[in-house]
């Protein structure tokens, strides 16, 4: 096929009205931990709380205010008003509702209530038919009931509801991607952080021009903390300077190193934004780029292209690519895609690598000796 167009569509018009410092917000992972803490406390003291304090991942310690708290003998269940900051968010607003009971067996028992999405199709690293609340998010529930219970010796059932959710996944692609009945949650840091807006191209931009005013030839691009690590990791003799968290904003990112007279630039990322890198779309804000999963079905082998083609998501065809013993032949076919569109857009070297969804090692890239 030929090289596709390379596009970089402009911010959504909601995106750019601020240009002030951003506000970070929590995410519905971090409001979900924090109202089940607080249940659990009331639970086992029988004593309403009005504050509760949460760990997250990166284990700081942060206080909420519990919005309502109600508590009885088998049963108590506490509210967290989620504050999402100064990003666009659906889910700002939000009331995430933790109901927990003792359980006849040890440990945390989640379940999700109304308004929390229940997965219908596979590719999103969860159980079908289970509730839609992310691997981090679900061990800060454990994490923070567990600082209030042993989870060892006593069960715990708890029930995340969000009591409009279902009206607000409305406004999500939960629909297109099979989270039916309500929203996610959602979180990797426990922090909503605002990437995409204009302010944060700007910090992107001034992130470039920090890394070449230090004389580094090579810049390190990743598209958030889990790849940023990874990237870290890939290439630790390079100074923390030459790495930049890009968020949406790759093209703005190469721009400015062209304009700088960079030569080199690495990509480091995941499935899903590599395959819109891949199309040709170099600004990646999900308002206005979608993922193209015949990308991934060209590289893929013709027995495997239509499944491919109909993958629900980007994670999804990744997984059909390990299931059938192709990952790194056709991972390596996307970076080397991904590398080409980066060049063809800057005039840069490009090196490319692709992590697993966690982010926890290399599993594709341009490079050979990359991966493990």
């Amino acid at each position: 096929m030929s090289d596709r167009e390379l596009r970089e569509p402009d911010l959504p018009r909601t995106a750019k009205v601020r240009t002030g410092p951003l506000r970070s917000g929590w995410t519905t992972g971090t409001c979900s931990a924090a109202a089940a803490k607080a249940a659990t406390t009331a639970l086992l003291t029988q004593q309403v709380q009005t504050r509760v304090d949460v760990v997250l991942p990166d284990e700081r310690l942060v206080g909420f205010a519990v919005e309502r708290c109600d508590v009885s003998p088998d049963r108590a269940e506490a509210v967290v008003v989620k504050d999402a900051g100064d990003d666009p968010d659906v889910t700002h607003g939000a009331h995430l509702t933790a109901t927990v009971r003792w359980a006849s067996a040890p440990g945390l028992h989640l379940e999700g209530g109304l308004g929390v999405g229940v997965v219908t199709k596979p590719g999103l690293g969860l159980e079908v038919g289970g509730p839609a609340i992310n691997p981090v998010p679900r061990q800060m529930l454990r994490d923070n009931v567990g600082a209030v219970v042993d989870l060892d010796a006593r069960g715990v059932r708890v029930t995340i509801s969000v009591p409009d959710g279902e009206k607000r996944a409305k406004k999500t692609t939960n629909a297109r991607l099979g989270i039916l009945g309500g929203i996610s949650i959602l979180g990797t840091t426990g922090v909503v952080r605002p990437f995409s807006t204009e302010s944060w191209r700007a910090s992107v931009v001034q992130a470039v021009q920090v890394m070449a005013a230090q004389g580094e030839p090579t810049l390190v691009l990743a598209t958030g903390g889990r790849t940023e690590k990874a990237a870290m990791r890939l290439l630790p003799d390079l100074p923390p300077v030459c790495f930049v968290e890009v968020g949406d904003f790759t093209g703005a990112a190469l721009t400015k190193a062209r304009e700088l007279g960079l030569q080199q630039v690495v990509f480091v990322g995941m499935a899903g934004k590599l395959t819109k890198l891949g199309s040709g779309v170099l600004m990646t804000h999900y308002t206005r780029s979608r993922v193209d999963l015949s990308v991934l079905a060209e590289i893929s082998p013709p027995a495997l292209a239509e499944q491919v083609a109909a993958a629900n998501t980007a994670r999804h065809a990744y997984e059909l690519w390990d299931a059938a013993g192709v990952l790194r032949p056709c991972g390596d076919a996307l970076c080397a895609k991904v590398a080409d569109v980066l060049t063809r857009f800057s005039g840069l070297t490009a090196q490319v690598a692709m992590v697993d969804p966690e982010g926890k090692q290399v599993v594709a890239a341009t490079e050979p000796e990359w991966v493990p």
